[in-house]
């Protein structure tokens, strides 16, 4: 994975939602300037989760935890426009999706809506209750054939996917879970891997297959929650030591290559990269921070820009432009 081109970076949009009462879409460009704010037509209100924005192609779908729903905008060019705000199960927290499904993770559900063309159908066409429902719901991924979901009390648990799509049957707790597990939390998938963070002790698991193949510690770097993915690094976010870990991952290896790959302004509360660009939304005395970071083919990252939020940003997505 190389750095974007400066052509192409010009396209390059990072995105989060302000997640007030009043919840917005923020749009920066690289430099970090705030190009753009949309209404969602919603209440924020999420915490403790991730991923609370996702993108398929120029669909963007953004939680509004406090109302119930999802909101679905399109991109057009370098402008986003509300298109859709799809009713879901109460306090949506983590959104994901694929080819012809958004997956949207509530306190105590998963479900799922099938999308055609640029549009997302309002009414869900599978519906699934979550191992615990205890509200600790963190994050969705999604795998082939199958959904990983962490609950923070201590379960990673798996759904299977119609052919067409939709989710069916009961959640199946994941094997092998480590004896001394403490808040699963963030995760990346890639291809039939899942990444997850088992944030308060202190390690990331591999989970392939339904069950957890290894785990490897975050040494001196405490309570990785949040993950990404750029060529064979993930990028794990450490709140309370306020940096960025990189592992190098292959097989069934995870490998903690940089301890502290860079350091942050506060606690990260979600991480995304694409096309070269890796972006942080990170809190710290009641304001919250966007880092955006270039890559490079080694995986070095060197800040780019930031910017300061006044409030309490929840989720980020990194949306490259047409090339």
């Amino acid at each position: 994975m190389v750095a974007a081109s400066a052509a192409h970076a010009a396209n390059t949009l990072v995105v989060t939602a302000s997640n007030a009462t009043s919840n917005q879409l923020l749009v920066y460009d690289l430099a970090g300037k705030l190009v753009q704010t949309v209404p969602v037509q919603g209440k924020g209100g999420a915490g403790g989760n991730s991923h609370g924005i996702a993108g398929l192609d120029d669909m963007l779908a953004v939680v509004n935890a406090g109302s119930d729903s999802v909101a679905i905008l399109q991109r057009r060019n370098n402008d986003f426009q509300m298109k859709q705000l799809v009713p879901t199960a109460p306090k949506p927290l983590s959104v994901a999706f694929n080819a012809d499904h958004l997956y949207v993770l509530s306190a105590t559900k998963i479900e799922s809506h099938r999308v055609r063309g640029n549009s997302v159908n309002m009414n869900p066409d599978g519906v699934v209750s979550l191992l615990l429902a205890d509200g600790s719901a963190a994050q969705v991924g999604v795998l082939p054939m199958q959904l990983i979901i962490t609950e923070k009390a201590n379960v990673i648990e798996t759904v299977d996917l119609l052919s067409d799509g939709a989710v069916s049957g009961t959640a199946t707790k994941v094997q092998n879970i480590p004896a001394n597990v403490d808040t699963p939390f963030g995760m990346i998938v890639h291809e039939n891997n899942a990444y997850v963070t088992i944030a308060h002790a202190d390690e990331m698991a591999l989970v392939r297959g339904g069950k957890v193949l290894t785990v490897t510690p975050s040494g001196t770097q405490h309570s990785p929650c949040w993950l990404t993915i750029v060529g064979p690094f993930v990028y794990a976010s450490n709140s309370p030591s306020m940096t960025l870990s990189r592992y190098a991952v292959y097989g069934q290896k995870i490998v903690q290559d940089a301890a502290i790959a860079a350091t942050l302004n506060g606690s990260p509360t979600d991480i995304d990269a694409a096309d070269g660009t890796l972006a942080v939304i990170d809190g710290a005395s009641g304001m919250t921070h966007l880092s955006i970071f270039s890559v490079d083919q080694d995986g070095n990252l060197a800040l780019q820009s930031s910017a300061s939020i006044e409030s309490a940003a929840n989720g980020v997505i990194v949306m490259p432009g047409n090339k």
